[in-house]
């Protein structure tokens, strides 16, 4: 069976990744890390930084978007994975191409955060939406389903190798990020300088990038293995993103801190409404109106605050919240979303 994919983040070809140790006889066409097939493009080609680069490709992504179109025609189904920018209107494309071609979206957009009306355009152009969070189906009528969360597949760190004695740094893995977070990591590192530090670092990163996005980091014991790293952490200090959902469900605690431009935090706060960043926070406010762990934003990213966080968080409300996320979650989905292709 041929599967058209568009997967264009390295976090969904992960998740394609699982997904696929599960599927027989099956071979993918279209936009994947090189590592899992022959792409028609490599996920390395999709990236874009910030909007100016955005709009200097967009006459680019319309034609790459053309050329799925036409590969779609030799593809028996269509599996479309998060980034919606792009997905959305490439399914409406699809869709119109062939009616009758089953076309799946799994890891939907965050509608329940922004733009709600991209719901009904998922359940017109697309024939089976896979949630990876309990409460996101809820914002679709009849085509969405929860499945599982993948990091539930993927985390296998063992929680009990912590280590009392060492703390893990993730500033990020945007150079904007980075440059806000690091300097203050660095001072934490310093008032803490009795404990190991760890800065954990995207497996992906080459030296050269290393070098350019973080300058002197040699205080740190380097690591590029995110969950066995948080899982021997006692504590983390840990960028908003995916990795504040895998210390949670790894069970590490930890503080989120972000500093965002002004003009975007501005947005999200007052025109978007938006009260909370990590997800972690987000699910189990949907499921039982409690959080996880606290979140330190713009000028409350302090050392000061920082070095509270870790002296007055309490582990064990954090243990306890933890297995509530988990338990919410319930289970991965990458066995899941292979039986649907399967199908």
């Amino acid at each position: 069976m041929k599967v058209l994919v568009s997967a264009l983040e390295p976090s969904s070809n992960l998740h394609l990744k699982e997904v696929l140790k599960h599927t027989h006889n099956i071979e993918l066409l279209g936009i994947f890390d090189k590592s899992l097939g022959t792409p028609l493009y490599d996920v390395s080609d999709m990236a874009i930084m910030g909007v100016v680069d955005a709009i200097k490709k967009l006459r680019w992504f319309f034609k790459v978007a053309d050329e799925m179109v036409k590969l779609a025609s030799t593809a028996d189904k269509v599996l479309l994975m998060d980034s919606s920018g792009f997905n959305l209107p490439l399914a409406k494309k699809l869709k119109t191409a062939y009616p009758n071609k089953e076309i799946i979206y799994y890891i939907l957009p965050q509608v329940w955060a922004s733009r709600p009306k991209r719901a009904k355009k998922l359940e017109k152009y697309c024939d089976k939406l896979l949630g990876i969070l309990p409460f996101e189906v809820d914002y679709y009528e009849s085509k969405a389903q929860y499945i599982g969360h993948p990091l539930l597949d993927e985390i296998n760190a063992d929680r009990e190798k912590r280590q009392s004695d060492t703390i893990a740094f993730m500033p990020g893995s945007r150079r904007a990020e980075i440059s806000k977070l690091l300097p203050i990591f660095k001072e934490v590192r310093k008032q803490l300088s009795t404990k190991k530090a760890i800065l954990i670092i995207p497996k992906t990163f080459s030296n050269e990038k290393i070098e350019d996005f973080y300058g002197d980091i040699s205080e740190f014991e380097i690591e590029r293995e995110t969950h066995s790293s948080l899982a021997k952490s006692e504590f983390a200090f840990i960028c908003s993103g995916t990795a504040t959902l895998e210390a949670a469900l790894i069970g590490t605690p930890f503080t989120l801190s972000y500093i965002a431009k002004k003009i975007d935090f501005f947005i999200g706060s007052k025109i978007l409404h938006i009260t909370q960043v990590g997800l972690a926070n987000i699910i189990l406010t949907r499921y039982n109106n409690s959080t996880l762990h606290n979140e330190l934003l713009q000028e409350k990213v302090t050392v000061e605050n920082l070095l509270k966080e870790y002296y007055e968080t309490n582990r064990t409300v954090f243990e306890k919240k933890s297995e509530e996320l988990k338990s919410y979650l319930s289970h991965g989905s990458s066995k899941n979303v292979a039986k649907i292709l399967n199908n």
